[in-house]
C-alpha cells in the first residue's frame, strides 16, 4: 500500500515551493525528479505537481512512460 497524497499536497511537489518534481496520472503519483525532461517542473506545456491523466492522450507517447519513475504515493 502506498500513502496518500492530496491534490494540494501533489500541487507544492512543482519543483518551485519544495525540490521534489512529483506528477500524477490515474491516481498514481510518480516521482519525475530525476528526468531532464522535468527540469524546474515543466515538461513542454505540462506542468509537476499535478495530474496529467486527462492531458496524456495529447501527448506524443503512451502511459508506459511512467513506468520510468519512481511511485511515490496515490491521490488521496
Amino acid at each position: 500500500m502506498h500513502q496518500k497524497y492530496t491534490l494540494r499536497q501533489l500541487a507544492l511537489r512543482n519543483g518551485q515551493d519544495k525540490p521534489e518534481i512529483w506528477v500524477a496520472f490515474r491516481g498514481i503519483i510518480y516521482d519525475v525528479s530525476d528526468s531532464r525532461l522535468w527540469r524546474d517542473g515543466k515538461h513542454y506545456q505540462h506542468w509537476a505537481g499535478q495530474d496529467l491523466t486527462d492531458e496524456l492522450p495529447e501527448a506524443p507517447h503512451t502511459e508506459s512512460v511512467f513506468s520510468k519513475f519512481r511511485i511515490v504515493g496515490e491521490i488521496e
